[in-house]
């Protein structure tokens, strides 16, 4: 009898735990995890103009095309000349 009865014990218990874990997620997923939700939205910005300059402005590696028009390109391409290459192609406008 008292098998029985610490065999439901456990099953209740191991019951409530993944219970507890599954609600656990769905809270963090649409309740409680607001504030990764705020974070994720800074990251995602419609088209404001104010956030793109001061994300151009942070950029080091820029390159003026003339008349306002400008790149942003890495230096440490998959090969060598990558990055000059890169900057012919967007004065060509190919790019």
């Amino acid at each position: 009898m008292a098998h029985i009865s610490i065999n439901a014990i456990l099953a209740l218990l191991i019951f409530i735990s993944t219970a507890h874990a599954q609600f656990q997620f769905f809270e963090q997923m649409f309740g409680a995890g607001g504030q990764q939700r705020e974070s994720q939205d800074q990251r995602n910005v419609p088209s404001d103009s104010a956030w793109y300059q001061k994300t151009y402005d942070g950029v080091e590696e820029k390159f003026e095309l003339g008349e306002g028009s400008a790149i942003c390109i890495s230096r440490g391409g998959f090969k060598a000349g990558e990055a000059a290459r890169k900057v012919e192609l967007a004065r060509k406008g190919l790019l």
